[in-house]
C-alpha cells in the first residue's frame, strides 16, 4: 500500500489540537474534584491542585505549538488569535470556579484547524503541495543585490564564500561579483550542480551532510536551505532549515558573516537559540513585494563568535515573527553594514559526497603525491652517469633492468639490448662410497645469465 503523504505543519497542528482539547477537558474535571475535596481531604486537594497546574502548563505548550504552523499554511488571522489566547491562558487563575468559558474558547480554536474542516484542509494542502513541488527557491537577484552592497570585502585577503545548497550557483556568484574571492558550493541535484560549475570556483556534488569541508575556513556563508514540509514515511520530520544551520555554521571563521534566508515562520525558538548562542550583531530584514508575498522570506545576518549563553535574546528574536510590521525591508539595509575578516585562510578540505571529474581534476592539481610521482618519472628519463666505473655485478643489474638499452651514439655507433636468460650449469664430483667403490655425483644449478645483444654496422653480436 503506497505511503500517504503528510505535511509537517498539518501534522503538528493535528497533534497540538488534540493535546489542547485533552488538557483543557482534564483541567475542568480536576477543578470540579478540587472543589469537592478542599474541605474534606486537604492532602488530596493539594495533589489535585498540583495536577491542575501541570495540565495548565501542558495546555500552554500545546497552544504554543500552533502559531508558526498556522503562519506557514497561510492562516495568519487564526495564528494571531492563538497568540492572544496564549496570553489569556497564562493569566488564567486555576482557582476560577467556572471553566466553561476557557473550555469553549479552546475547543472553538481547535474546531477551526484544517484537520477539523475538510474545505479548509483541501485549500491548505493545495498551497503546500505547490511549494513542495517547486523543490527549491533560488534567491531573487534584486534582493541579493541589497545583501551584496551591505558587505565590505577584505582588501588584503581573498575571501572564501560558501553556500551549502548552492543550486545553480547564481546567488553565490552574484554575492562575490567584483570582489577578490573564491566561491565554494555544494548541491544535491546533479543537473543544478553541473550548471553551478560554470559560475563557482569549486562545486561539490551530492548531499551537504555527507560532504567533507574545512571548518572555520570561510569569510561568509550564504545559507538558503530548502523549505520542506513533508513528514517521512516513518514519522520523522525532514524539515531542513534548523539542521542546515546547526551543522554548517562551524565552517565560518570567527568574525565570519552568516546570511540565513528562511521563511519568517521558521524562525522558531530552537533556531533562534542556535543563532543567538553563536552569533553577535544579529539583524533581520524582510523581503518585499511579490517575493515576500509568495514565500514570506527574511534574511537573518550575524557575525560568528565563540559560543556562549544568550539569555533572553532568543525570545526577543523569536518574537519578531509575530511583529513583522516592525521588521525593516531588505532594501533599507545600509551600505557596508557588515565587514568580512581581513584574515587570509586556505580551504584545506572541500569534497562533495559524490565524486565528479571536475572535482577530481581540481584535487589532482593540488596533490603533492601526484607531483612527486611525476617528478620520479622525470628522473627516470634523465641521462644518468655513475660516479665510479661499474663492477661486473652492477653491469648485470643495470643491463637486466633495461636502463642501458637503445642506441649508443659513439665513434662506432651500435644498438644494445640487455636481457636475462636462465641456464642450467652441471658440475661432477668423484668420491668413494661406503664400500670403498669410486662413484660420480652430478650437481645441476639453475642460474641467471646476462646477455647483451649488439647490432653494429659489421653485423650482429651477442655478449654474455
Amino acid at each position: 500500500m503506497p505511503h500517504e503523504e503528510k505535511h509537517y505543519a498539518l501534522d503538528v497542528l493535528k497533534d497540538a489540537g488534540g493535546r489542547a482539547e485533552a488538557s483543557v477537558s482534564e483541567m475542568a474535571a480536576l477543578r470540579e474534584k478540587l472543589e469537592k475535596y478542599m474541605e474534606k481531604d486537604r492532602k488530596r486537594a493539594k495533589n489535585i491542585h498540583t495536577a491542575l497546574k501541570k495540565q495548565k502548563t501542558e495546555l500552554l505548550k500545546s497552544l504554543s505549538d500552533m502559531p508558526l504552523p498556522l503562519l506557514e499554511i497561510g492562516m495568519e488571522e487564526l495564528s494571531a488569535y492563538t497568540w492572544k489566547l496564549i496570553a489569556s491562558v497564562k493569566a488564567f487563575q486555576i482557582m476560577t470556579p467556572d471553566y466553561s468559558k476557557l473550555v469553549n474558547t479552546v475547543k472553538n480554536l481547535t474546531s477551526k484547524l484544517p484537520h477539523k474542516n475538510s474545505a479548509v484542509s483541501a485549500a491548505v494542502i493545495g498551497r503546500l503541495m505547490n511549494r513542495v513541488k517547486m523543490g527549491y527557491y533560488p534567491t531573487e537577484m534584486e534582493h541579493l543585490a541589497h545583501i551584496r552592497r551591505s558587505i565590505v570585502f577584505p582588501e588584503n585577503a581573498t575571501a572564501n564564500l560558501f553556500d551549502p545548497c548552492c543550486g545553480k550557483g547564481l546567488a553565490l556568484a552574484a554575492l562575490g561579483e567584483g570582489a577578490d574571492c573564491m566561491t565554494y558550493g555544494i548541491e544535491l541535484d546533479e543537473g543544478r550542480a553541473e550548471d553551478a560549475l560554470s559560475r563557482l570556483a569549486r562545486v561539490g556534488f551530492g548531499s551537504y551532510f555527507h560532504s567533507r569541508i574545512s571548518r572555520q575556513a570561510f569569510h561568509a556563508m550564504l545559507l538558503n536551505p530548502p523549505y520542506l514540509s513533508i513528514v517521512s514515511e516513518y514519522g520523522g520530520n525532514v524539515r531542513a532549515e534548523k539542521r542546515f544551520l546547526a551543522e554548517s555554521y562551524p565552517h565560518l571563521m570567527m568574525g565570519g558573516l552568516l546570511i540565513y534566508i528562511i521563511p519568517h515562520y521558521r524562525l522558531t525558538m530552537d533556531v533562534c537559540t542556535v543563532l543567538c548562542e553563536n552569533f553577535r550583531d544579529i539583524t533581520v530584514w524582510k523581503f518585499y513585494g511579490e517575493e515576500y508575498e509568495r514565500f514570506r522570506q527574511i534574511a537573518v545576518m550575524g557575525i560568528r563568535r565563540e559560543r556562549e549563553k544568550c539569555g533572553d535574546a532568543a525570545e526577543r528574536l523569536g518574537a519578531l515573527v509575530y511583529d513583522m510590521a516592525s521588521v525593516p525591508e531588505l532594501s533599507g539595509i545600509p551600505d557596508g553594514r557588515y565587514a568580512l575578516p581581513e584574515q587570509a585562510k586556505k580551504v584545506e578540505v572541500f569534497k562533495g559526497a559524490v565524486f565528479n571529474k571536475t572535482e577530481l581534476a581540481a584535487q589532482l592539481a593540488v596533490s603533492k603525491s601526484f607531483a612527486q610521482i611525476f617528478e620520479k618519472n622525470k628522473i627516470d628519463t634523465m641521462e644518468k652517469r655513475p660516479l665510479l666505473p661499474f663492477g661486473i655485478g652492477q653491469i648485470g643489474l643495470v643491463g637486466g633492468s633495461g636502463l642501458i638499452n637503445g642506441l649508443v651514439d659513439c665513434g662506432a655507433p651500435h644498438i644494445i639490448k640487455g636481457r636475462i636468460v636462465k641456464e642450467v650449469r652441471t658440475r661432477r664430483e668423484d668420491h668413494l662410497d661406503s664400500s670403498g667403490e669410486a662413484v660420480e655425483t652430478v650437481y645441476e644449478t639453475n642460474v641467471n645469465k646476462m646477455v647483451f645483444n649488439i647490432l653494429t654496422p659489421e653485423g650482429f653480436r651477442s655478449l654474455s
